[in-house]
């Protein structure tokens, strides 16, 4: 039995299309603590985190917008995430992907304390490893990868209180990478298993690989999903859709895998926008993955009403 601390984080700053801050509400509407409660979990809201006013920061790549907000939002997240980690296993209701930033950065700063190594497994169509002067969009939902990694241009955010390696950090899913995040990757350690990667090999062998990295360095696992890591087809409430994404069953098959290892200890569920949604489809499919991530199995999956 696992403690499941709720936390919404209705972060919509990151990008320009509206909507992802209804997030959270969408989350607890589609029966997430009903979820989890159901497989026999503890759980606990602490309800949506809310910022301090931003400080008026400015960046100098002129493309980067509501820079403020986000770092506010990065340092109210932090310490909800570190206060969390202490008391059991955060998942936190986005909210676009900036919100990362946030989360990932308590979630450091706890491992650090305790002396373990983080690891992170990044679920996504995009690579989001820009940093605050290589973005030409100034989106900051493209960020958070280059920030929690170490990398250099994130003046004026705070520094990320224990950068993870990149041999640290798996990626799957990933199939709309632009030419500067294409560089940032090849200088990495990162390891990217794209959806060629993931056409080719399957899904098994390289996230077994990589869970059992995490576990033979006694490592914490911090798992962020984001809808568009999921085909538009099964999950239309993004507002970056790319074609060719993760069927139900591959998701799911993530999420089983992800559970059977023990070895996950924080989440984010992130970019879901509901106004895009078709009544609540997206949702419905995101809290049907946390409860495969937390124990549902395949046989246990109750039939849906014709």
């Amino acid at each position: 039995m696992t403690h499941c601390i709720l936390i919404g984080a209705p972060v919509d700053e990151g990008q320009k299309r509206a909507g992802c801050l209804m997030g959270p509400a969408a989350y607890r509407v589609a029966g997430l603590a009903r979820t989890l409660s159901e497989l026999g979990h503890t759980v606990e809201d602490r309800g949506d985190v809310a910022p301090a006013a931003g400080r008026g920061e400015v960046c100098d790549n002129p493309a980067v917008h509501h820079l403020p907000e986000m770092i506010a939002w990065t340092e109210a997240l932090g310490a909800a995430a570190k206060s969390a980690m202490t008391a059991g296993m955060p998942i936190f209701l986005g909210g676009d992907h900036a919100l990362s930033l946030g989360t990932v950065s308590g979630v450091a700063a706890h491992a650090a304390a305790a002396q373990r190594p983080l690891f992170v497994l990044w679920l996504d169509a995009h690579s989001d490893i820009h940093s605050l002067m290589s973005t030409r969009s100034g989106n900051i939902h493209g960020c958070p990868v280059g920030y929690l990694s170490g990398r250099d241009g994130f003046e004026p955010m705070p520094a990320f209180p224990a950068p993870v390696p990149g041999a640290q950090i798996c990626m799957f899913g990933i199939r709309s990478v632009d030419p500067a995040e294409h560089a940032a990757l090849s200088a990495s350690e990162i390891e990217v298993n794209d959806m060629r990667v993931l056409d080719e090999h399957g899904i098994v062998a390289p996230l077994r690989g990589f869970l059992d990295r995490v576990r033979a360095a006694d490592g914490l696992l911090h798992v962020s999903l984001d809808v568009d890591f999921l085909d538009p087809s099964i999950a239309p409430a993004v507002g970056t859709t790319v074609p060719g994404g993760a069927t139900f069953r591959e998701a799911h098959l993530v999420m089983e895998m992800l559970h059977e290892s023990g070895l996950v200890t924080s989440l984010d569920l992130v970019e879901l926008n509901p106004f895009l949604d078709d009544r609540g489809q997206t949702a419905r499919l995101m809290v049907d993955l946390v409860g495969s991530l937390m124990g549902r199995k395949v046989f246990d999956r109750p039939t849906r009403a014709k």
